[in-house]
């Protein structure tokens, strides 16, 4: 392991260790995820730790590469790299875990929704609405409890670095729901973008 690794997987220790005495991997409360988001925004401020040359950008027609850069055995507490160039983009959709966001280096576009009407979150005839918009850059930071709704967006610049740290593995999450670009209907997320371990 180079003393780059080394340095990485120290810094990734002690910030997963801290998660797991601040919250499980679904239970959470919007103060301890603000707790969370702080501790995001930290260790992306390293920005050593995430360099082109240790996580290459995608090339080619590509616009996202996602790297899994820490798990637990059970699946949980899942920390990824995401590097993605402008033209990126994700339908809304919730998590079903929480989520934290902090950048490293460019903007992401967090449209965040809510529904029309109260209740629980399943496929079918689902209204939501456009209510915040918060640009996710360097120092800044932002948090999602696991029925949160917001999509995703690179709108400018030409590539970004950004950190995405979920209380259970992206791949796990098999109840997650999208809506369609009228915002009217959900159905189960599909994942298209392949993690890289």
């Amino acid at each position: 392991m180079s003393l780059a690794a080394a340095h990485r997987q120290k810094e990734v220790n002690e910030l997963l260790n801290n998660v797991r005495n601040m919250a499980g991997p679904v239970e959470v409360s919007r103060k301890n995820l603000d707790k969370i988001k702080n501790a995001m925004v930290d260790i992306a401020n390293k920005e050593e730790l995430w360099c082109e040359e240790e996580f290459p950008a995608p090339t080619g027609d590509q616009v996202q590469t996602r790297y899994l850069i820490s798990q637990d055995e059970d699946d949980s507490y899942a920390l990824y790299l995401n590097v993605m160039h402008k033209g990126k983009v994700t339908p809304p959709h919730n998590h079903t875990t929480w989520a934290c966001i902090s950048a490293v280096e460019g903007e992401e576009y967090n449209y965040l929704y809510e529904p029309e009407v109260d209740g629980p979150l399943m496929p079918g005839e689902r209204d939501i609405k456009l209510v915040d918009t918060v640009i996710v850059k360097p120092g800044q930071g932002i948090g999602f409890l696991p029925d949160d709704i917001h999509s995703i967006a690179i709108n400018e610049g030409t590539s970004t670095r950004h950190l995405h740290l979920y209380g259970r593995g992206l791949e796990t999450l098999s109840e997650r729901l999208m809506w369609n670009k009228e915002l009217q209907t959900c159905e189960k997320f599909k994942m298209v973008v392949k993690t890289t371990k």
